[in-house]
């Protein structure tokens, strides 16, 4: 099954979804890496300095793990093709204008927004009019 590449398409259609809980971006040393994957992150990242870990908070805590501030997770519930051109502008921009910043993760079938825990409302309702103005065009 292929993903969808029409900008349109995607974003009339993206449904974001906010997912339950609060996540953390956490950092560990490459050779620290299998001590940690008892942990089960949902996102992983390997750069020159260290391994990225994005878990949810309660795990990085009861690990003991320095973590960045709490941010939750806000998944489009549409399959995004990986050659997908536009949409994560479209949204950053979005965000942006309301001032909110946006990490983003693209997964193989959805594009993943983790947001400021504290703006996470707020940024449902600019993705929700973002994708109400494309599907009314």
């Amino acid at each position: 099954m292929t993903g969808v590449t029409d900008l349109k398409q995607l974003l009339s259609g993206m449904k974001p979804n906010l997912v339950d809980g609060e996540f953390v971006y956490c950092s560990v040393s490459a050779s620290a890496l299998a001590d940690h994957m008892h942990l089960e992150p949902i996102g992983l990242f390997r750069e020159r300095e260290g391994v990225t870990l994005i878990l949810p908070l309660e795990t990085a805590r009861r690990a003991g793990l320095p973590a960045m501030p709490a941010m939750r997770m806000i998944t489009l519930d549409i399959h995004s093709s990986l050659e997908a051109v536009g949409l994560t502008a479209a949204f950053a921009t979005a965000l942006g204008n309301e001032g909110i910043s946006a990490n983003v993760v693209a997964a193989y079938y959805h594009d993943h927004i983790f947001v400021p825990a504290g703006d996470a409302n707020r940024a449902m309702a600019a993705l929700q009019a973002l994708s109400a103005a494309q599907a009314s065009h």
